[in-house]
């Protein structure tokens, strides 16, 4: 069994979802595992990771007004220490997650056909994320 893991840093140009998939692809490529598991994480609380459609941008934009409905800015949130888009982030990224296990066969991810890696930025302004990449397996 042999283990490899990285920090991939990735500057959002602000709300909405940046594609990673193709960054983290070619980073399991260089690690030679052809079996195993990959595991993501986003290392920050107002930005989350989700595999999504990566074929129709209607989906996109779909996801952004239901993120905007769900947890809207103007609350009357206690926590707004770094603006009124701080805490709505915080619940948008606690609905979608900062963890993503996905099997590895053959080298590659086992992602669907129109499946893609996503770092979805909550916040307004855009900020450099790192995800922390491990990769277990033969």
């Amino acid at each position: 069994m042999r283990q490899a893991s990285t920090i991939l840093s990735f500057t959002t140009p602000g709300r909405g979802l940046t594609e990673i998939t193709r960054e983290v692809a070619g980073w399991l490529g260089t690690t030679g595992i052809g079996e195993g598991l990959v595991t993501l994480l986003c290392r920050h609380t107002s930005a989350s990771l989700l595999i999504q459609e990566n074929a129709a941008r209607a989906v996109r934009a779909d996801l952004a007004a239901w993120f905007e409905r769900l947890a809207p800015e103007g609350d009357p949130y206690a926590h707004d220490d770094e603006g009124p888009d701080d805490m709505p982030a915080h619940l948008r990224a606690t609905l979608t997650g900062v963890t993503l296990p996905i099997p590895v066969l053959g080298g590659r991810m086992m992602l669907g056909t129109w499946q893609g890696i996503y770092l979805a930025e909550h916040r307004r302004i855009g900020h450099t994320r790192q995800i922390a990449v491990h990769v277990i397996g033969e």
